[in-house]
């Protein structure tokens, strides 16, 4: 039942894993530690040391059980996360440093840990990747765990869930959010924090739980066991709906389970137009885990997958063993499907075990960071290459640079690789055949030199969300440019007109795999501008299929083509909302594919952002 003498809430944030729940809310607040503020005598200090490092050694045997609990059930890619927060403890970044404030400042363990992990965390915040910015939490989970133990308090309180219930938090550990979706009583996942590759957005979309993140003050505005409504695509949450709202967001449970139910029977359908025109729909990746669901939604292939985690929170860089069992186990999944690896988008701040002094960088954005940083380090570069290699021999893999912005690094890479198939060839070592070799294009200058860059890469893959940043000198993570972001910004689909050009004609393949592929708003235009594949998350792929299946790519021509006659973002966004409603208003009915089930009726709007 609704709580109709409650006012309706209305909040939003970013759908970060696809689908609609209704369930009441169950607060789980972890976060909220108040932490003691002591000065300390001279005599104090020496036992208050021995205090931390106590606290340090239970926290380290407190991971180490949860992270062989959770590879017992979940598998070893969380693990992998709770393995980090381990090598974290020790960290002398943390270690020493709490240690000197508590010997030099004399003040409490509980103190001193507070403040190191802020001063950590500020240096997150100048991290460019979202990705790896996103890693600030890890330090708050980390500095949770030892302030907590060092005051006695209980940690990893087993958690007793009601059933369909929708969690609410600031924040989430990713053992909270494993174990909690693991118990199948989670209906969908609230927090204040958080982004697309948040720990919580992973752990939901793996589990495929629905979940919104970043919603601001959630935590605070929804009160234990009020009714929530919440939509993890449009990111959109009512607190005590209306009976009305209520019966809204019942329906579209309704037609986003059925939906899924129909993903399941369509998944081996093609994404053709009705004219004949076909696009392969492939799926972005980190984990091992979330093939399965990029499967079960149609995934034709891998079109991004992101190595970045291997490097994260270690003291070392990974083996090439490491990499190398990494890679065939995707490559085994997919089991003959194309997966694209992209090599490593790091700064050299973020990769552990660098032995070259890097001073912080004024913009890290524009600085020494993807392929330059690999060009610059090339044993490191190597070691990925030379693990990619040895993989090849177990699937169809393609290999792509980050961060190409002239044909001179793109020859570099490509030297650096055979040079190493050259090493392992001589060494005995088994490497498959010649596999395809391309680049991101998400420069300006990239896309203005796509001609000659499309002679050299064997294909494009169009990384729009930074594409659009560096075009627009904005960056979408600062509110108060955010609203600049404009993928519909004429500058930018002459951008993708002109890369995709360059790539037809040099008889390349060209796909997209930023965030605008996955946004049904934008599916029409990119099927006019011809791509031949789109990567995205496995819940957008159905969507995106189904627009593709209901149109003929004429259409979608001419609509580009009006679009194209205008001049601003908001015009050209208007046009497109309206002429979709207009053109397409069959599309966004349900309707019979011929010779096939009925499909699905609930769909985002072409209003319906697909993230926050």
């Amino acid at each position: 039942m609704s709580s109709q003498a409650t006012p309706t809430l209305r909040l939003m944030g970013i759908g970060a894993s696809p689908g609609v729940a209704v369930g009441h809310a169950f607060i789980l607040d972890r976060k909220r530690i108040r932490t003691p503020k002591l000065r300390l005598a001279e005599a104090e200090v020496e036992p208050e040391r021995m205090r931390m490092k106590t606290a340090i050694d239970l926290s380290d045997r407190q991971l180490a059980e949860l992270k062989d609990q959770i590879t017992r059930t979940e598998g070893s890619d969380h693990a992998l996360i709770l393995e980090a927060h381990r090598l974290m403890l020790h960290d002398p970044m943390l270690v020493d440093e709490v240690n000197r404030l508590i010997i030099d400042d004399r003040i409490n363990a509980e103190w001193a840990v507070r403040r190191v992990a802020r001063k950590i965390k500020h240096l997150f915040d100048n991290i460019p990747d979202e990705y790896f910015r996103e890693r600030r939490s890890d330090v708050d989970y980390v500095a949770d765990r030892i302030i907590r133990n060092l005051m006695g308090q209980v940690v990893d309180e087993e958690v007793e869930v009601p059933a369909e219930a929708i969690v609410v938090a600031h924040d989430l550990s990713p053992a909270d959010a494993a174990l909690m979706a693991r118990s199948g009583r989670v209906a969908g996942f609230v927090t204040d924090l958080g982004g697309q590759t948040s720990h919580t957005a992973i752990v939901a979309r793996a589990r495929e739980t629905p979940a919104v993140v970043g919603a601001g003050r959630a935590s605070e505005q929804i009160s234990p066991g009020d009714l929530v409504a919440m939509d993890g695509i449009r990111g959109v949450i009512l607190v005590n709906p209306s009976d009305e709202q209520l019966a809204v967001f019942r329906e579209d449970q309704r037609r986003y389970q059925e939906g899924e139910r129909l993903a399941l029977t369509t998944k081996d359908l093609e994404a053709l137009s009705t004219d004949g025109f076909r696009i392969r729909l492939y799926g972005n990746m980190e984990f091992l885990e979330e093939i399965p669901s990029l499967l079960a939604h149609g995934a034709e292939g891998i079109g991004l997958y992101r190595t970045e985690f291997m490097f994260l929170d270690r003291k070392t860089a990974p083996t090439e063993e490491e990499h190398y069992r990494a890679y065939r186990q995707v490559l085994e999944a997919m089991g003959g499907r194309p997966v694209t690896i992209r090599t490593l988008d790091l700064g050299g701040d973020k990769v552990p075990g660098n032995k070259v002094k890097h001073e912080k960088e004024p913009n890290p954005a524009m600085g020494l960071r993807a392929i330059r940083y690999c060009l610059s380090n090339r044993e490191l570069f190597r070691t990925q290459l030379r693990a990619l290699l040895r993989a090849s021999v177990h699937g169809n893999l393609r290999l792509m640079f980050p961060l190409i912005c002239g044909v001179s690094e793109l020859r570099e890479a490509r030297s650096e690789l055979e040079a190493c198939r050259t090493e392992l060839g001589r060494a005995g070592v088994p490497v498959g055949k010649r596999f395809p070799v391309g680049i991101m294009v998400e420069t300006p200058s990239a896309a203005m030199i796509a001609d000659r860059l499309a002679q050299e890469a064997d294909f494009f893959s169009i990384g729009t969300n930074d594409l659009i940043q560096y075009s627009l000198a904005i960056d979408r993570q600062n509110r108060e440019v955010a609203y600049l972001y404009r993928p519909l910004h004429l500058s930018v689909l002459r951008m993708l007109r002109t890369i995709i050009d360059a790539g037809k004609a040099a008889n390349i393949p060209v796909s997209m795999c930023g965030e605008m592929a996955g946004d049904p708003l934008y599916t029409l235009v990119l099927l006019a501008l011809g791509f031949d594949e789109l990567s995205m998350t496995s819940g957008q792929i159905p969507v995106v299929k189904r627009f593709i299946r209901r149109v003929s790519r004429t259409d979608a021509v001419e609509l580009l083509k009006g679009a194209m006659e205008l001049t601003t973002a908001e015009e050209i966004e208007r046009y497109v909302r309206t002429e979709m409603d207009r053109r397409f208003a069959e599309v966004l009915e349900p309707a019979s594919e011929p010779g096939q089930p009925e499909p699905a009726e609930h769909e985002p709007t072409p209003s319906g952002r697909t993230t926050g």
